[in-house]
């Protein structure tokens, strides 16, 4: 049985950096987010959606307007929990279906953001934090996404807090100076084959 690595950081710690460094490596790589986001793509996850809500969460193109699906998500919790009740059970089988493709590989890496915040690790056989010094990660987002150190700092706030992710943590990857990082998955990737 292939186990599974579940892969958690908080923003702009570089677990994106770090997953595609996995999958440059030969290891089956599954993105939660962007498996979610081609699922609420689909013609029938948009009209379970759409149906969800009073005002209409569609863009001229017909595709779910994810900014403003957001903006109401934050303010009514009932409305999140109806969202995460579509989408879900449809992730949970893409996934299921993504370890079965890759049976026959030593593992394979999941990586989700909110791994810990959701009790996801403890589907996993192992997880990776990947983390970075807090002013690394502010610089990065506030690059990235070109905005302010007050909106980064309020997602970090919402986010569980490095602490309680790496009591939580089987493995522990310091983000701070990428040839160290690509050093630390190099013997990661070795131990989890042999382990």
């Amino acid at each position: 049985m292939t186990k599974i690595i579940g892969l958690t950081g908080g923003i702009g710690s570089g677990k994106t950096t770090v997953a595609k460094y996995f999958a440059e490596k030969g290891i089956p790589v599954y993105i939660a987010d962007d498996e979610a986001k081609k699922i609420m793509d689909s013609p029938e996850v948009i009209k379970e959606v759409q149906a969800i809500f009073d005002e209409n969460v569609l863009t001229k193109k017909g595709l779910l307007d994810r900014k403003k699906i957001r903006n109401i998500v934050f303010h009514h919790n009932e409305k999140l929990e109806a969202l995460n009740k579509i989408v879900h059970p449809k992730v949970k089988k893409d996934f299921e279906n993504f370890v079965k493709e890759h049976q026959n590989a030593p593992f394979i890496i999941k990586e989700v953001a909110i791994l810990f915040e959701t009790n996801g690790h403890k589907l996993c056989d192992a997880t990776i934090l990947v983390t970075a010094p807090l002013e690394t990660r502010i610089a990065r987002v506030i690059e990235r996404d070109n905005t302010t150190r007050e909106k980064v700092l309020q997602i970090i706030n919402n986010q569980l807090s490095e602490e309680e992710k790496e009591k939580l943590a089987t493995h522990i990857i310091v983000n701070d100076n990428i040839q160290n990082t690509y050093k630390m998955v190099d013997i990661l990737i070795k131990n989890l084959k042999i382990n």
